[in-house]
């Protein structure tokens, strides 16, 4: 199987299904080029840790870029100087179309044509010029910030096997990425999590026995809700949330300053996500449920049956839900759906307007949540139902995703003390 046949991403034959899951969004240039950015990603296939440290460079240049002009939040680390009458428009569609260049030179010509309708409306002049220069300085230092986080470092996982031995041959994806510079983390080990439970334990016993019975290809356990749930997040990735993050921006009428910060915060809580549960799925190496009930009588447990010839429910839904080819603990779709969760919790509180979403991997099927706990709950719930994941690993990959947002809110882009100073 190509790694781009995983349940890491989906791709989309018509991307007007990616414009479909987005919902109403207002007219705001951080959310147009959020989803721009979007797009490209689900049209090259990327992965979705690539996919996510473009995400939160192309954010935090924008947020550096228009922050710069307003001064209501610390930066993020960039030191820009910015002239009376800059357009923070024109600052953010700059650094958004250098950044999104530097990641895809391929696309600069469709890049090229949504600069010039981001700047189009713009009056021309001094402001407008001084934006565009701002917005493509701040997308150079944010770049230069991240050259050497590690990223494109290739992929080294070394088959577990002896001399001769035949193993299968696909080598698994992200081996690496758990060694990559966080963007706010000390290290990608700093939430590594305790080892996943001992198989004697009451924990594994039930949650491999849970998955057994419930998550099989072939089981009349799962309800048809539970199957349209676990199809529905084959989709993975920033696409995941995205959509959520334009709609609560509409919704709750955020100025772009704070839209930027907002999509800035989420950015980096999930890519730092990513780079946390590739620290521990790596280090742990832990079987995955179509690996541990083909082979359960070696566990000792005798509470455990082995089944042969068991295969997960996503195994039966190709291309979009082969089981993802990097080790099962923790969930790193849990964890990346609690981080920008827990962020977007901080901001609006836990009940809000109703949002939607539709998946390219479940056409037609529309899910709607009016709190955002409901939203996490859900995705993580669909790997169990899928055969991914145990119980287990879905509540630690929430927990981890819960401290990231915490730690990314209260350390990151916070609000100055002059613009807590009342105006006069």
């Amino acid at each position: 199987m190509h790694p781009t046949k995983s349940c890491f991403h989906i791709a989309l034959p018509v991307i007007a299904l990616l414009l479909a899951s987005a919902g109403p969004t207002r007219a705001d240039v951080i959310s147009d080029w959020n989803a721009k950015a979007e797009t490209i990603a689900i049209e090259k296939r990327l992965l979705p840790p690539p996919n996510a440290r473009g995400m939160a460079l192309l954010h935090v240049a924008m947020f550096e870029a228009v922050n710069t002009v307003d001064r209501r939040y610390a930066p993020y680390k960039l030191k820009l100087a910015v002239e009376p009458n800059t357009s923070r428009e024109a600052a953010a569609a700059a650094a958004a179309h250098a950044v999104l260049v530097a990641l895809h030179p391929d696309q600069q010509a469709g890049l090229d044509a949504a600069l010039a309708a981001s700047l189009g409306p713009i009056a021309e002049g001094e402001p407008k010029a001084k934006g565009i220069a701002l917005g493509k300085k701040a997308a150079a230092e944010t770049l230069a910030l991240r050259a050497d986080d590690g990223a494109n470092a290739p992929e080294s996982y070394r088959p577990y096997t002896i001399a001769g031995a035949y193993v299968p041959t696909i080598v698994p994806v992200s081996s690496t990425y758990g060694a990559v510079k966080p963007w706010m983390m000390e290290k990608g080990s700093q939430f590594r999590p305790a080892p996943p439970p001992a198989f004697d334990s009451a924990t594994w016993t039930n949650d491999l026995n849970e998955i057994r019975e419930m998550a099989g290809r072939t089981s009349s356990k799962r309800t048809a809700e539970q199957t349209t749930v676990a199809r529905f997040w084959f989709m993975t990735g920033p696409q995941a949330w995205n959509p959520i993050v334009r709609q609560l921006v509409t919704s709750k009428q955020l100025d772009l300053v704070d839209s930027a910060r907002l999509f800035a915060l989420v950015a980096i809580a999930a890519d730092d996500a990513f780079i946390a549960v590739f620290d521990a799925k790596y280090h742990y190496n832990f079987w995955r449920p179509i690996t541990a009930i083909r082979n359960a009588d070696l566990t000792g447990n005798k509470a455990t049956a082995r089944d042969a010839a068991w295969l997960p429910f996503g195994q039966s839904a190709l291309p979009f839900g082969d089981t993802p080819m990097h080790p099962e603990y923790p969930c790193a779709h849990c964890i990346t759906a609690s981080a920008a969760g827990t962020v977007l919790k901080s901001v609006f509180g836990n009940d809000i307007p109703e949002v939607s979403m539709t998946s390219g991997a479940l056409p037609g099927i529309t899910r709607r949540w009016t709190r955002i706990q409901d939203y996490m709950d859900e995705v993580s719930a669909a790997r169990i139902y899928a055969g991914f994941h145990y119980r287990f690993s879905t509540v630690v990959g929430e927990e981890m995703g819960r401290k990231i947002g915490e730690l990314t809110v209260a350390s990151q882009l916070r609000r100055t003390q002059a613009a807590n100073e009342p105006r006069r």
